[in-house]
């Protein structure tokens, strides 16, 4: 590996200046556990006490401070659903028992807590009829009285629409008033407001970030489960969806960190594809164009949208398994989506206890319940958590045993949400540069008054590991952020962007990123896989590069904290010309009315004897439900790179102007028309409204 660029600049500043569950929630040390007993015929098991149970962490026998026993198959129907859980003393001798907070107090006795989640944002009207109608017939015909109902709406933001009742009316009412396609707020998302100096520079806020990739979902699946960590009981979260689609760009910490937010809050997930039953033709039903070419008779098609269905049902399904619930998939009937949370969430022991372990260092621990006697029972539950984390009193080497534990402990951390592109170019023969570019928002970065200037610290991890495993590049650099006052006001409405770059040869590669901000300890990871293909082998169509698009360009002598300016260096990468440094935007979000650079580079372009002199064109047209909405000049190029053998680049400067705000579909098309070949590479991307004046 070598390193060939590290920057870090402040990006919009510089240009205007399935077993059963049982789960786990932590408050201070307190750590929760649900344990179902059921005997032979597989029926609650009633009437055990706190002496029947033994619990250990880590191997370590714990006291039992917390127990109760939830019957949901017999509710009081007058209770109210408040009931106190007295804590008792720890284990640890000589140390007072703590009193029982929030999260070691029991609301709903004997209820039975089940959370509606509509997520509006993937869903199309039909299919927000559909969820809507199945809810209603639960509340209707299948609700019983032990049930307790909250309902929860995600649009452009996480919305508590209904707190948990047994009120069967309010909840019918509270689901007839959601407006059929009204909630799916995307698009609104242009309209975000942004002061700005300059109105053709992009001033970038935290929208971006959560745009294209299932991160924004994700995100709000995981606020929802830390708005339920209050309560000890178990919970089980429905989730109406449409499918969870893929970009090519996920961050799998965010579901990761999803998934374990669910299981240290107690919730089991049950996604319901409210799609139901769908049947794929070969040529698309009735809403889709026609397709061309001869994807139709080869079947290419028809796979390639098999293929993007069940990546749509994929992250459903690992959510579902990884804490405990079941997936509904391929079925018109909702409701059973619905009945089968019901049925499992059955009879439960509570039990809790304050651990013994006060170290807060992120790790998982093994939690194992046992019966003190000989009882003929099967005892289901999860067996183990992740401990919490702190940062202020870390010494040097926590801090460094911290980020070590980041990189190989499997709880990601989220705390710093990241946007990450890898892009890659040919430099000779087998070799590849892969320029890493990580983008954060500023809005989320502290800074501390330090000699008449705002100063921040940073540590960037990345490791790049082949299809083997095997560690094949790696970068670790601390970045200092020294801003003055007029800048650190502006920084809520920027963001940061980290540059690093690998030498690498052909293949399948994941790589992890990770940062922390040094003064608040918060971290954040990425972890993406990608591909950097063998152009050697294409001898079909244009051997292109990535496309990185960008609305900036920077001298790129004045970025700052630059590892390494050597001027041959610099001739070389495929994102420095004359002296000026494309910033990749990213996250793929621009603004109306800007100059938006895209660049690629063709490799090997088609000469002949008489015609030494490459002839290359190129345009760029936006897509929009499947319309071409709007094409760029084409632009014709012939010229090869100094010191990069057979290359030709592709620099286009396309206005984007009185475009509607929304969401469309790149496409990059380039023609090599003496080979009689060509090339398309297409990439999603998001434009806003023009600043206001």
């Amino acid at each position: 590996m070598r390193r060939v660029l590290v920057a870090f600049l402040l990006a919009a500043l510089l240009a205007a200046q399935q077993a059963p569950v049982s789960q786990f929630e932590s408050s201070s040390n307190l750590v929760i556990v649900t344990a179902f007993v059921r005997d032979r015929d597989g029926r609650p098991l009633a009437n055990l006490k706190k002496e029947d149970f033994q619990v250990l962490e880590n191997g370590k026998p714990q006291s039992i401070a917390v127990f109760e026993y939830q019957n949901l198959g017999a509710p009081d129907a007058t209770t109210s659903g408040t009931a106190s859980v007295v804590a008792e003393a720890p284990a640890v001798p000589g140390t007072p028992a703590p009193a029982a907070g929030p999260q070691g107090r029991l609301r709903y006795r004997d209820r039975r807590l089940l959370v509606l989640f509509f997520d509006w944002s993937s869903m199309q009207p039909a299919d927000q009829v559909r969820a809507k109608e199945a809810a209603q017939q639960f509340l209707t015909t299948q609700m019983t009285p032990a049930d307790t109902v909250s309902i929860l709406s995600f649009g452009s933001h996480l919305k508590v629409e209904q707190d948990f009742t047994a009120d069967r009316d309010l909840l019918i009412e509270t689901v007839r008033k959601f407006q059929t396609g009204q909630m799916s707020e995307l698009a609104d998302m242009g309209n975000t407001d942004t002061d700005t100096s300059d109105d053709s520079a992009y001033t970038a806020d935290d929208t971006e970030f959560n745009i294209f990739n299932t991160d924004r979902k994700l995100g709000a699946l995981e606020d929802a489960t830390r708005k339920l960590a209050a309560l000890p009981e178990k919970k089980a979260l429905i989730y109406f969806s449409s499918g969870v689609g893929k970009t090519g760009a996920e961050n799998q910490s965010q579901l990761r960190a999803t998934v374990n937010a669910a299981v240290r809050s107690n919730v089991s997930f049950y996604p319901i594809d409210v799609r139901g039953l769908v049947a794929l033709p070969p040529g698309g039903d009735a809403s889709t164009a026609g397709p061309r070419g001869t994807g139709l008779y080869t079947g290419a098609t028809q796979t390639s949208r098999r293929q993007s269905f069940n990546d749509q049902q994929e992250t459903l399904y690992t959510l579902a398994a990884d804490t405990g619930g079941k997936a509904l998939f391929d079925n018109n009937d909702l409701v059973v989506g619905v009945k089968q949370a019901q049925q499992d969430l059955q009879s439960y022991y509570i039990l809790g206890y304050y651990s013994s372990d006060d170290h807060r260092d992120g790790r998982y621990r093994r939690v194992e319940v046992k019966f003190t006697s000989k009882i003929q029972a099967r005892l289901d539950y999860r067996s183990g958590y992740f401990a919490d984390k702190e940062f202020r009193n870390f010494s040097s080497f926590d801090k460094e045993r911290q980020l070590e534990d980041a990189l190989l402990l499997g709880d990601p951390a989220t705390a710093l949400p990241l946007a990450v592109e890898v892009d890659w170019f040919r430099l000779d023969g087998n070799r590849y540069f892969v320029p890493i570019s990580v983008k954060l928002p500023g809005s989320v970065i502290p800074l501390a008054k330090k000699g008449g200037a705002e100063t921040t610290q940073f540590d960037f991890i990345g490791q790049v590991r082949d299809g083997r495993g095997a560690m094949a590049a790696s970068v670790r650099d601390n970045i200092n952020i020294r801003l003055r006052d007029e800048s650190a006001g502006k920084l809520a409405g920027a963001s940061l962007l980290y540059d690093t770059g690998f030498t690498l040869v052909p293949g399948s590669y994941k790589i992890k990123m990770l940062v922390r901000e040094n003064q608040s300890g918060k971290m954040g990871t990425f972890e993406t896989a990608f591909k950097i293909p063998d152009l050697v082998t294409d001898k079909e169509g244009v051997r292109l590069s990535s496309v990185v698009w960008s609305s900036q360009r920077q001298p790129a002598k004045e970025a700052v904290g630059v590892a390494d300016k050597k001027a041959a260096l610099m001739r070389r990468h495929p994102l420095v010309r004359d002296g000026q440094k494309l910033i990749p935007s990213v996250t793929r979000v621009f603004r109306n009315g800007q100059t938006v650079y895209v660049y690629s580079e063709v490799y090997d372009p088609s000469v002949t004897e008489g015609q030494p002199r490459p002839a290359i064109a190129a345009t760029v047209a936006l897509y929009r439900d499947r319309q071409k909405v709007w094409e760029s000049r084409p632009l014709m190029a012939g010229t090869t790179l100094e010191g990069r053998v057979n290359t030709v680049p592709l620099m286009m400067e396309l206005p984007f102007k009185d475009l509607p705000p929304g969401a469309y579909t790149a496409q990059l098309t380039v023609i090599d028309p003496r080979a009689k070949h060509f090339g398309i590479s297409r990439t999603p991307i998001f434009i806003l409204a023009a600043p206001k004046s």
